[in-house]
């Protein structure tokens, strides 16, 4: 079976620089499966991008690579890196992009990308996706070992990812994104509600408004309605069936979010 490497970036979906860092991969290994996660990532959003990346990569197969660039930075003195995290390996700016995935699984290894001799000739100041990260996708897909990238690093830069917070009777948490359809994904995760015996009962507070119990799926509720449920990401979000809970509630990232027994 060959390589799998996947490509998430802030570069849209019709870009040409989607198919330049193809092309720089492709060149080097020609049978690699490419896999596209998302090039609508909010442009220069990291944050975006980190949830994103988290959201999707830990459901490919074991040492999928996955190349991943909303890179702000780029041309800067930030670092690139590689990371083992889980069954999957990752290449990023260290900026923040893999501080999600980091959280959730300890990296077992973190390699900073400085073996120029893997990169392409000529590196622009302002396209290190296809110039470093893609060829060096594409090396690791052929089998190169990762030291061959660079030096072994202990850390990599962690954005900030706040945890909800348990209460007698009440759980605090926050919108940690907003997909394209406006459902409001929170912090709070299935297990923080799982201890609750009556999920009919809840009241879930947003923006002034309450919302009464948990539904099992959009569709329980009429067209129009405001309703929360445990989405597929195993985390609790604020749906408009049919609509935006985003533009209805005019809310953003961070918003607060309670849950009251």
């Amino acid at each position: 079976m060959s390589a799998i490497i996947t490509l998430t970036t802030d570069f849209g979906s019709g870009s040409p620089y989607v198919a330049a860092m193809k092309g720089a991969i492709l060149g080097i290994n020609p049978l690699v499966r490419l896999v596209d996660i998302s090039h609508d990532v909010n442009p220069q959003d990291v944050h975006h991008g980190a949830v994103l990346l988290a959201e999707a990569a830990t459901w490919f197969p074991p040492a999928t690579i996955h190349a991943a660039v909303v890179d702000p930075g780029v041309g800067t003195q930030r670092k690139l890196i590689y990371a083992r995290i889980g069954d999957g390996q990752y290449l990023a700016p260290d900026n923040g992009l893999l501080s999600l995935l980091a959280k959730r699984h300890k990296p077992a290894r973190i390699v900073q990308l400085t073996n120029s001799e893997i990169w392409l000739p000529d590196v622009s100041n302002t396209f290190h996706g296809r110039d470093i990260i893609a060829p060096a996708a594409a090396q690791l897909s052929l089998g190169l070992e990762p030291e061959r990238l660079g030096p072994s690093i202990h850390e990599m830069l962690m954005l900030d990812w706040p945890e909800p917070r348990r209460m007698e009777n009440r759980i605090e948490g926050a919108v940690r994104w907003i997909d394209r359809f406006g459902n409001l994904i929170t912090n709070i995760n299935a297990g923080l509600l799982a201890d609750e015996k009556n999920v009919s009962t809840l009241r879930i507070q947003c923006a002034r408004h309450d919302i009464v119990g948990l539904s099992q799926a959009y569709g329980q509720r009429s067209p129009g309605d405001l309703t929360a449920l445990v989405g597929a990401s195993g985390y609790l979000e604020i749906a408009v069936v049919n609509g935006s809970a985003a533009q209805m509630l005019k809310l953003q990232v961070g918003a607060s979010v309670i849950v009251e027994s």
